[in-house]
């Protein structure tokens, strides 16, 4: 996880890394994590795309964007 952060997205933790053009969303277990979803940047909002691009991974805007992808896994059943 050496490019990963953890966040916490209502009120869960979730690891993210960007990675080339998308940002992968995942859940930590353990030592390690389960990926869940690979998200395109290019579906963001740019101030989550920005926050992106400069390595701001904890941004509030970030955070807002992501919630409703995790909100979606969560109802999936992933």
């Amino acid at each position: 996880m050496s490019d990963s952060t953890t966040i916490e997205l209502g009120g869960e933790q979730y690891v993210v890394r960007p990675e080339g053009g998308v940002l992968k969303i995942g859940r930590p277990a353990g030592d390690d994590v389960t990926w869940l979803d690979d998200l395109d940047l290019g579906l963001l909002p740019e101030p989550a795309r920005a926050a992106v691009e400069s390595g701001d991974l904890g941004s509030a805007d970030l955070a807002q964007a992501l919630l409703g992808v995790v909100q979606a896994e969560a109802d999936r059943g992933a």
